[in-house]
């Protein structure tokens, strides 16, 4: 399985990559090959043109006893784009430039694409100084040190070496170290992805994959996803450097043998996923940023090639802070993608001009998966600049002011962004007043809870209010809005349950009253205007001269409206169509069932309607309802009292 990440042992702890850069033919393989002893050089047609057409790899352990991976790319302009699929996961850069001829129009090129990579550690090697005078070689490192002026290599190092004699070459591997010694290691409880830039089959094993791991850790047998498209696989064997390994650690070159995914069904730029939180998307929120010499501005809708991570993908760009983009200028673009890409928030991406094909602009990813958005909208740019920029309380607010969250969700949403515990965070927004939270009382952050902004809270609980009031003016003889009904009204966002839980809350500070079935506001009372109240009360009348074989209510021009007013009031139970008791009448009759039940066991129809001397119609429609209510349980042709979960007492 060795493809030049390697394998041989039991595991690999967090290493550095190195990519190199520079123009074609400036000795970036043999350098890499003079400091590994590894040609990175893989294929035929790479060695016999003496010219690195694809990526390869190496690796090297430094003095300090750091091991690095060596990312070799290809130099040509026709093979930028092979150039760009090793970069995008590198923690330093060797800026090779030969020294007999100085920085060439590849040279910039891939500065230029360092820069907008934000790749912010570098050495810059001036290779074949042989083949120079010392006077000359100075020229070069004086042109060379006003070309990278102004670049996040600025400041980087140059060494001259001979690759071919080994003149330097220590001084170089010396230089590397002190380089990677500020750099911080990858956080290791991130998202654990790889994105994949070269795919392979070997025999005896299937299918392997390789990239720099990004995020944390990945193991043997551990569960995986290739996104796009979800497919699901398992790792059955990792290595790194020539190393078997069993774990791999974020940070570090891997090779991954998968189960059950044939070779043919992956592609540069697919990404193996070790979480769910990585959504393929044909739509992302970007900062972008031209370059001053870039040949084009761009427009409205204008075509790009994008590249993130390994990937390249056709795409067009809306401007959502102007009109154009001119050279030298920043501003927000929503990147429409020809098909869908996984990536995540704080991407760094490059996008080139399709034809002719020239590296123009990058910048970072800031909503890897967002909504369509409408130009020109202050809070959508105000939302783009909180997410590049925002403080991590600035974006756990951001977050649950969209919509509320569970603090689960915030933690793997944030896990990058997050530089004190989420705990505390939300303490500290929980004192300024700024979130709430919502569920069942007493609130602390356990499971279910929701975390809410203040204004989300106020905003919805204003809609819920004037939509149940609404209700309440066309409907005042309704006890209250059918919940689900109430549910469809308010369009709350994922997930279901919010509803719920916003009830729950709502109700808990009194200003709902939730029953279960309706929600009607704190403060409204049902009341009948005087012309159905004094019919109700003729009917009531009624009702307490015949307690058990009431009058039905059309006989006293009851309307449905009505009646249902009185059961909402509690004034009567309906039975059935046409059979209403009085609420006095219905709960003595409950009570003296039971104690019936209780005396004798069981009870028949007949029983019933003598005991109460009624008729069967009554009885009947009295114990049905009373099965249903679980009071009492149907055995053939008797009853007995229901016993078992849900069991009722009454009303």
């Amino acid at each position: 399985m060795n493809d030049g990440t390697g394998y041989r042992s039991d595991a690999v702890d967090h290493g550095f990559v190195i990519g190199t850069a520079g123009h074609v033919d400036h000795g970036k393989s043999t350098l890499v090959k003079a400091l590994t002893g590894i040609d990175p050089d893989r294929l035929a047609e790479e060695r016999a043109r003496s010219m690195t057409i694809d990526l390869g790899f190496a690796w090297l352990t430094l003095p300090s006893g750091r091991t690095i991976s060596i990312v070799d790319v290809p130099g040509h302009e026709r093979f930028i784009k092979n150039m760009l699929a090793g970069v995008g996961g590198i923690d330093a850069a060797m800026l090779v430039i030969a020294a007999d001829e100085g920085p060439m129009p590849q040279t910039d090129e891939h500065l230029a694409i360092l820069d907008l990579l934000q790749v912010a550690r570098g050495v810059v090697v001036l290779t074949k100084q042989d083949a120079v005078e010392s006077d000359w070689l100075d020229l070069v490192r004086e042109e060379v040190r006003e070309r990278i002026g102004g670049t996040v290599l600025a400041n980087a190092p140059i060494v001259a070496v001979a690759a071919l004699t080994g003149a330097g070459l220590p001084e170089l591997v010396m230089t590397l170290d002190v380089v990677l010694r500020d750099v911080p290691e990858r956080g290791g409880a991130g998202h654990p992805r790889l994105p994949i830039d070269r795919a392979f089959s070997v025999s005896g094993f299937g299918t392997v994959v390789t990239g720099t791991l990004l995020g944390g850790p990945i193991s043997v047998g551990q569960e995986i996803r290739l996104e796009p498209g979800g497919r699901t696989s398992r790792i059955r064997g990792l290595q790194s450097h020539a190393t078997t390994v069993q774990r791999a650690m974020a940070g570090s070159r891997v090779a991954v043998n998968l189960g059950g995914i044939a070779v043919t069904d992956v592609r540069r730029g697919d990404v193996v996923s070790a979480t769910t939180r990585l959504v393929p998307s044909r739509r992302v929120d970007v900062n972008l940023r031209l370059l001053a010499d870039a040949p084009v501005e761009l427009h409205q809708n204008d075509a790009v090639e994008f590249f993130v991570g390994a990937a390249e993908v056709s795409a067009r760009l809306t401007l959502l802070d102007r009109e154009r983009l001119r050279p030298g200028d920043t501003g927000w673009v929503q990147v429409r993608l020809g098909e869908p890409v996984a990536v995540m928030r704080g991407d760094r991406f490059i996008v080139r001009r399709p034809s002719p094909s020239v590296t123009i602009g990058g910048g970072v990813i800031v909503d890897a998966a967002p909504p369509r958005h409408r130009r020109f909208r202050p809070e959508i740019l105000g939302s783009l600049e909180t997410l590049l920029e925002g403080s991590p309380e600035d974006l756990v607010l951001q977050a649950v002011d969209e919509r509320p969250r569970e603090p689960r969700e915030l933690r793997d949403d944030l896990v990058n962004e997050l530089t004190d515990s989420l705990d505390s965070i939300l303490a500290r927004l929980l004192s300024d007043g700024e979130v709430c939270l919502l569920g069942s009382r007493p609130l602390s952050l356990r499971p279910g809870v929701m975390v809410a902004s203040t204004g989300w809270w106020d905003r919805t609980i204003s809609h819920l209010q004037q939509i149940v009031g609404a209700f309440h003016a066309a409907q005042p003889l309704r006890r209250g809005m059918p919940r689900e009904q109430l549910k469809g009204k308010l369009r709350l966002p994922s997930p279901s349950r919010l509803f719920d839980v916003l009830l729950t809350t709502a109700h808990a500070e009194g200003i709902v009253v939730d029953d279960g079935q309706t929600v009607r506001l704190v403060d409204f009372t049902l009341q009948l205007d005087a012309s159905r109240r004094a019919t109700a009360d003729r009917y009531l009348a009624a009702l307490r001269l015949t307690p058990y074989s009431p009058p039905s209510p059309v006989e006293f021009g009851v309307d449905q409206v009505t009646l249902g007013a009185l059961e909402s009031l509690g004034e009567v139970v309906k039975v059935a169509d046409g059979v209403v008791f009085a609420t006095e009448a219905f709960d003595a009759i409950v009570r003296d069932i039971i104690r019936l039940l209780d005396e004798r066991g069981r009870l028949t129809l007949a029983a019933v309607r003598d005991h109460f001397g009624t008729s069967r119609k009554f009885a009947q429609a009295l114990l049905e309802h009373l099965d249903q209510r679980r009071i009492t349980r149907r055995l053939g042709d008797e009853r007995v009292r229901y016993v078992g979960p849900g069991a009722g007492g009454g009303r």
